[in-house]
């Protein structure tokens, strides 16, 4: 998932406009579209201070102005830009190096709306990730960097491949890329991989490669010991830009399985398997250092009477609203996983007994509180929750704890949070 993000289409003709809406938000949610057909209502967007305009979809001749103004303009405020057209241009790719926009899509039938559509997605789902650019040329790294700080990624530089192994490994920044020099001092670009591949899958890390060296078989070199992709110098801006999302695409694709395996269908929380797994490392680590952990139980009260009263289809609304709820109000490292039915478990470290107990009390007020709108119904439930806070033997053992502090909320009017009870 991705944060909000905004979208500024203008062409003058409205069909296009609601065409272009229509399939941007099948594909993406959290979405929020501007849209003009006029160069006045578009400069107006731009200029409202009160958005931020993350990618522009933009037809080139708007009436009243003269041709690719509105693309002119947006470039110069720094917006990444896929330019629409009715007319064929024949020099479109030195348009696009020229202009340094995205894309260039002739909108004369549907194929066209949706490369547009296509294109505007995977820049949209890629902003913000972390690349890490090396190359000992100050001007080789400038011109990278440039394109794709205008893509909003963030990138971090090296200008050896000693200096990138040590970011790698200090930096608290997830990377998704690097972008590697061949020819550099004291760690080249091939070493560089190696020692990239000891530690990160294919999967999970991309190695770009670029190199102005003309021997043939280097690129089958690179990919034989680990890189991902392999692009010759000098490359086009829109040569650069195709191959890193085409990679994050692939990096989206292995994610997806991986959850596929890891995560509930319904929910996106965690399954009871992967709990287990992840959580094993967690315990052993706090067993380690001698720190305290807690295990939560989380259960709807009196779920039956849900599924009785109003359908297993409302009951699922109510098990995935569980889980919005957990995730919007636990830390990014607390472990949430759904164990069945409407029964949810979070194995939190790293927390006081205080703070626990604020955290969970402040919980259980959001479900006591919270109503469902759904199909024209107004549900509301309460949740109970066991908990187990300390050390044990095994984690086996805290679950079995904070499961016996949850019957005893059952046993005791439910709606309530158990600490180290049963």
């Amino acid at each position: 998932m991705y944060s909000s993000k905004t979208i500024l289409i203008v062409d003058q003709d409205e069909n296009v406009i609601n065409l272009l809406r229509d399939k941007l938000l099948l594909k993406m949610s959290n979405l929020n579209i501007l849209a003009a057909s006029s160069y006045k209502e578009a400069v107006k967007h731009i200029l409202d201070k009160n958005q931020n305009i993350d990618i522009s979809i933009l037809d080139l001749d708007l009436p009243g102005v003269d041709h690719g103004a509105i693309v002119e303009y947006a470039m110069a405020k720094d917006i990444p830009t896929i330019v629409l057209t009715s007319i064929k241009v024949a020099n479109f790719r030195e348009m696009l190096t020229q202009n340094k926009i995205i894309d260039y899509i002739v909108k004369g039938d549907q194929r066209g709306l949706d490369h547009a559509v296509d294109s505007a997605t995977k820049v949209v789902q890629n902003q913000g990730k972390n690349i890490l650019v090396v190359d000992d040329s100050s001007v080789q790294l400038a011109v990278a960097v440039d394109i794709l700080e205008r893509m909003k990624f963030n990138v971090v530089t090296a200008m050896n491949g000693l200096e990138a192994y040590g970011i790698l490994h200090n930096s608290e920044m997830k990377f998704s890329i690097v972008l590697t020099d061949f020819n550099m001092p004291k760690m080249d670009g091939m070493d560089l991989t190696l020692k990239i591949r000891e530690e990160f899958d294919k999967d999970e890390l991309a190695v770009v490669v670029l190199s102005a060296n003309d021997r043939p078989d280097l690129s089958s070199q690179f990919i034989s010991v680990g890189a991902n992709d392999f692009l010759n110098k000098p490359y086009t801006e829109i040569e650069l830009i195709t191959r890193i999302n085409s990679n994050l695409e692939l990096l989206a694709l292995f994610e997806k399985t991986r959850d596929m395996a890891n995560k509930d269908f319904m929910t996106g929380a965690y399954n009871r398997r992967y709990f287990f797994e992840a959580g094993e490392a967690i315990f052993a680590k706090a067993k380690r250092s001698g720190k305290d952990l807690a295990v939560a139980m989380f259960d709807i009260d009196k779920f039956k009477n849900i599924n009785d009263t109003y359908g297993h289809d409302v009951g699922d609304v109510a098990i995935i609203e569980v889980a919005n709820i957990l995730n919007k109000h636990l830390r990014s490292s607390d472990l949430m996983a759904r164990f069945g039915g409407e029964e949810f478990c979070v194995l939190l470290e790293d927390i006081s007994r205080e703070d626990l107990d604020v955290l969970f009390e402040k919980i259980r007020l959001v479900f006591e509180n919270n109503i469902i709108k759904t199909n024209g119904l107004e549900i509301k439930f309460t949740a109970s929750i066991g908990i187990c806070y300390g050390m044990e033997d095994d984690l086996e053992s805290m679950i079995k704890k904070s499961d016996d502090g949850l019957y005893f909320c059952k046993n005791n009017g439910r709606n309530q949070v158990a600490v180290n009870k049963g």
